[in-house]
Formats: C-alpha cells, structure tokens, sequence
C-alpha cells in the first residue's frame, strides 16, 4: 500500500488504444466542479428471477471496475443485482482517463495517459474517495429499490484499499444509506503498509516500518512503560513532520514526474497465478501505474487512524486474505480479525495459507472458484438469517 519513494521514477509513457471495459447499464451521476460524472454500472438477473439481494464492488489502488465484468457476471448468475464504480482518481473516475475513452470512442487511435497518476496529486486522503462510495452507495440503493421490493439486503464486496476505504467509510457514518449495507466482503483488504520482498524489502521495508511506528504514536500514547512511550513520542516527533515534509516536496509541480514511482515488477508477480490474468494487467491502459508520494503518504496515515478505531466495526464481515502476501500484509487482517470477530455472530474469515496472491477473484482454478463459493455461502447465509428475523418480526 505504501510505496516508499526512494528510488527516483523513471521515464513512464502510457497509452490507451482500445476504449474502457465498460459493463452493465451505465448511470451518471452528476459531480461538482470539472470532476467527469461518477459512472455507475450495474446488471441485473434475468426477468425471470427475482433478485435475492444488491452487491456493490469497490476495486483496489490505481486499477479500475471495468476488470470485474466477470465477478458481475458470477453474482448475477447466484441472483444479486450487482453495481460497480471507479472511485476518485481512478478509471473513469480520472479526468485524464475519462477524456482518453471519449476520444476512443469518437475514432481516435491512440491517447496519451501517461499523466492520469498527476490526479492523485490533490489527495491527501481517502475522504475523495469516500465521497465517491456514497454516490455510489446511494444510486445503487435507489436503483435497487426502483427494481424491486425497497427491503433488498444490500452488501458490500471490497478489495484492498477499496477495503479501508470502504470500513473507514462505515465507520465514520452511520445513516440511512449506511444503515442498508447488511454485510461487507474484504478481499485482501489494506490494513496495513506493504512488506516488499527480495532485496528491495532488505532496503525499503526498514523506513516503511519506522514511519508506520512513528504514524503510529504520533500524538497517540499508548499503554507501554514511560520510558518507552516518552522514547516513542520523541522519536514520532521528530521523525512524522520530517517524513510528512518530504512527501510534500516530492509532491510538487515538476518533483513529482520524478519521484513518482512505476509500480514496481515484483507486484503483479504478487496479484495473480494465472499467467492470462498477468498478461491482461501488464497490458492494461486504464491501471494507473505511478503513484504521487502525497497519495502514498496519505494511505499510511489512513491505515493508522483506522487500526485506531477498527475495534468499532460492527457490520458483519467475511474477511478473505493470503498468509503470504507483501501488498497487504496477514498481519493487518490478523490484528482487525482480532479486535472485531466477537462484534457480530456472522463474521467469519477464510485463511489462505498456502498463498502469497493478493487478487483472490482473479486466481487460477480451483482456488478462484472455491474463494467465489465461499462468499456466495456466507452472502446467502446472511440473506437466510436477515428473512428468518423479517419472519419472526412478522409473527
């Protein structure tokens, strides 16, 4: 999740050639200023069927919703009503992106998307982002209800960053729109910084480690001897204004075409098995592939404030992780699995072991389909216990 930027990016150029994946019924939603429309796609089941419930998709850091086409197709077959969106800065969601599909569209050949990363560049958080989930939230809920009966379940299905986005969202709201979400997917979520592996990690993964450490106890004394937690507080001191400073710097106008660094290659060794789904991201146009230091800054101290606060989590969750995995390290998923497992009777968690892949919808078979019929059993499960409740009540 945290990119440590200490090696200089080099020269990155990008083109689009083929135009967006788009997928499902495309719904605009109006933003302000010179922000493009939040595009919300979304399928339904057959005519013949009725719906069992609504599931949005929230994707992960610098890729785009239009790579789940296949998971909305899954759980339309399973009868869910299935909603997708770029969040803000990503996919269509990024000017730079958006202006590159309209010339597609209208005959262009080629576009130049070198630049779409430079949207990160006004984000020091995730509160954009948030912003964007409760757009979509609400158009799929309205559009949901339009569709049927107004007491569908509605479910969330997270990825990776989408995954803190979308706790810290649910944290920090509680509401008529929140209200409806019933049960949430985390596939791999960003609970914690990146570990690196190989010789980068013996160089980078020490920094990432002290500035998580001073994030950490920035102006947060925690319950440890005083002669620790005065240590801790010194050495946050003088280390957040310092590394936060630096981030800024290698934020700004002309700095960041530097010091924006290319994702780097060990990362889709980490995604996927599948050498098909490997080739398709290394091809892929619309995956941002830099990130601004300010954006990569702002993550870490996200992911601070949440483990903060996550013993708060109260909707029911299955969480999906890889043992092995450096892009969102166990040890995140661990310590939320921990602070939260007894606050509801339905959440579960799915340990992969054996794993070191971090995309659990995009794995090679039979490890892909076991992962989907896993969530599909515990959407369905929640489904049975909130109708077996609306029976009693009924009663």
């Amino acid at each position: 999740m945290l990119l440590l930027l200490l090696l200089p990016g080099c020269a990155h150029q990008q083109y689009a050639t083929t135009p967006y994946p788009a997928w499902g019924e495309e719904n605009s939603i109006p933003q302000p200023d010179d922000h493009p429309p939040l595009l919300l796609r979304i399928m339904y089941p057959a005519d013949s069927v009725k719906p069992e419930a609504c599931l949005l998709l929230v994707h992960g850091m610098n890729e785009h919703i239009g790579r789940y086409h296949d998971v909305a197709r899954y759980f339309v077959q399973q009868n869910f009503i299935v909603a997708g969106f770029d969040y803000e800065a990503h996919g269509l969601s990024n000017p730079v992106l958006w202006q590159a599909d309209q010339a597609l569209r209208a005959g262009a050949g080629t576009v130049d998307v070198s630049e779409a990363y430079l949207a990160q560049a006004a984000l020091g958080n995730l509160d954009p982002a948030r912003a964007s989930l409760d757009l979509a939230l609400q158009k799929t809920i309205a559009l949901c209800d339009t569709h049927g009966a107004a007491d569908y379940p509605v479910f969330i299905l997270s990825h990776s960053l989408g995954g803190l986005i979308t706790a810290t969202f649910l944290l920090q709201n509680r509401n008529a729109v929140t209200e409806r979400v019933l049960g949430v997917v985390f596939l791999g979520p960003g609970f914690a910084v990146s570990e690196p592996p190989g010789w980068l990690g013996w160089l980078v993964n020490p920094i990432i480690k002290l500035s998580f450490h001073a994030e950490t106890h920035f102006l947060n004394p925690h319950d440890e001897p005083f002669p620790l937690m005065a240590f801790n507080q010194v050495l946050a001191f003088l280390t957040v204004p310092v590394l936060e400073g630096v981030f800024e710097i290698l934020s700004l106008p002309g700095l960041r075409r530097a010091f924006s660094t290319v994702t780097p290659a060990w990362v889709v060794d980490y995604l996927t098995d599948s050498a098909e789904e490997k080739k398709k991201i290394r091809d892929d146009s619309w995956i941002i592939r830099r990130t601004v230091p300010r954006y990569a800054k702002g993550v870490e101290e996200e992911i601070v404030r949440f483990r903060r606060q996550m013993h708060a989590f109260d909707t029911p969750y299955d969480l999906i992780y890889s043992v092995r995995d450096p892009i969102t390290p166990a040890w995140g998923n661990k310590d939320f699995i921990q602070a939260t497992l007894n606050n509801h009777g339905d959440n579960r968690y799915l340990e992969l072991a054996d794993s070191r892949y971090h995309q659990h919808l995009f794995l090679t078979e039979p490890r892909k389909s076991e992962v989907l019929q896993h969530i599909t059993q515990w959407l369905k499960h929640r489904i049975k216990v909130l109708n077996d409740v609306r029976d009693n009540n009924g009663h």
